[in-house]
């Protein structure tokens, strides 16, 4: 879960939840929005799950963001039907007033030749354990409940005493501090509430690590200086 707070799921989840759906005849969508092309060192996070999905949702670095496009891939027992069906219309029988549109496509088929001559996902596997160590060693900090992640997403959760269910008060808005804090900085996070994720760009250097974690480091320390003003405010 990316927009939640970067909740990776237990090891045995996607295994357990493959076998139930196969069991029962149900369709696995997965949604790879965020985790597609690289973001967990593998070209797809099924790939890094050892998922077998029926359906794959993917936007985002599908054009690297350049323009706007969204794509499903499903697989061939899907498609058969669609093609079935298509046969008796005369036409393809799914799509949209706008789809395929050749401006998106071209532009995503040029995103999608770079991720593979640039070998993305291989980038992405030797800086990533600089990324999540880097930020993880600032794990002992007394206002971090939680630090999640995999690859090149991250998310933070702010509790007092470092309990999950110590919060803080909503109206203090530590997420929110810390935000500004890193704003100050030349970085931005996304605050949603007293979490934050951070999705860094893929073709990060070992330097641009570096200065990720040293702001993070500053804005951490600023914040829980706030926190601790807030807190004597309060007593």
């Amino acid at each position: 879960m990316g927009a939640g707070g970067v909740i990776p799921p237990p090891k045995t989840y996607f295994d357990k939840v493959q076998a139930i759906v196969k069991k029962y005849d149900i369709l696995f969508i997965a949604d790879e929005v965020i985790t597609a092309f690289g973001r967990l060192g593998t070209m797809f996070g099924c790939d890094y799950y050892n998922i077998k999905p029926d359906l794959v949702s993917l936007a985002k670095a599908l054009s690297n963001a350049y323009v706007p496009i969204g794509a499903t891939l499903v697989s061939p027992e899907i498609s058969d039907v669609i093609h079935s069906q298509s046969n008796k219309l005369g036409s393809f029988a799914h799509g949209f007033t706008y789809s395929g549109h050749p401006v998106a496509c071209a532009v995503a088929i040029e995103a999608l030749k770079l991720y593979r001559e640039r070998d993305i996902p291989g980038h992405v596997k030797q800086i990533a354990p600089k990324f999540q160590d880097g930020i993880r060693a600032l794990a002992d900090s007394p206002i971090i409940g939680e630090i999640r992640g995999l690859g090149m997403i991250m998310g933070t959760e702010f509790t007092n005493n470092k309990s999950p269910t110590d919060l803080f008060p909503a109206e203090w808005g530590v997420g929110a501090i810390f935000g500004e804090e890193c704003q100050k900085r030349g970085m931005l996070v996304r605050v949603a509430g007293d979490a934050i994720m951070m999705s860094p760009t893929l073709i990060m250097t070992p330097g641009e690590v570096d200065e990720l974690v040293r702001i993070y480091g500053e804005a951490l320390k600023a914040t829980e200086e706030r926190v601790a003003a807030l807190q004597s405010k309060k007593n």
